[in-house]
């Protein structure tokens, strides 16, 4: 499992070298460690000037992975934005032109 998750971090960052936008799916059994994969590599394009969207397929998984974004990444001063079915239409346009612009 160690070298799976070691094997996927240096994609990603031979991904991120390439100066192409990343599209990348990460599948794993519960305990891999997909999130914390995804919070580095998302850490690593915010702090070289990008931008980060992480899609999920729930919302309750969407709400858990905004939770978990925010504790990790609020001392670095990143904005991490929650779009989902339960935000109101204003909201999801504000939170988005906001990230946009």
């Amino acid at each position: 499992q160690v070298n799976e998750k070691t094997k996927e971090l240096q994609n990603i960052n031979k991904d991120l070298k390439s100066g192409h936008p990343m599209d990348r799916l990460i599948c794993g059994d519960v305990g891999f460690g997909k999130t914390e994969i995804a919070i580095r590599a998302a850490f690593k394009s915010v702090i070289n000037g990008y931008q980060v969207m992480i899609l999920c397929p729930t919302t309750i998984l969407s709400q858990q992975h905004f939770d978990t974004f925010s504790q990790r990444l609020s001392q670095f001063g990143i904005k991490i934005c929650l779009v989902n079915r339960f935000r109101d239409e204003e909201n999801k346009y504000i939170y988005v032109y906001s990230v946009a612009f």
